[in-house]
């Protein structure tokens, strides 16, 4: 069975910092690890979510 799959930009220092970053894990790509904490955050109770929001506000990304 095919899963549809879209494309998501994102920048290339990114993706390399993400390819050290997972060094040694379990996961096989920064695709994948992407995959892992999306799911995550989407999975996330509506509390969770507000603290992402807050710690990404204080990143300065909203």
């Amino acid at each position: 069975m095919s899963v549809d799959t879209v494309t998501l930009k994102i920048p290339r220092p990114l993706y390399e910092r993400l390819q050290e970053l997972i060094e040694g894990t379990g996961f096989r790509s920064p695709t994948e690890f992407v995959l892992f904490v999306l799911r995550d955050l989407a999975g996330a109770e509506t509390q969770d979510l507000e603290q992402v929001r807050n710690r990404l506000k204080a990143l300065g990304y909203l």
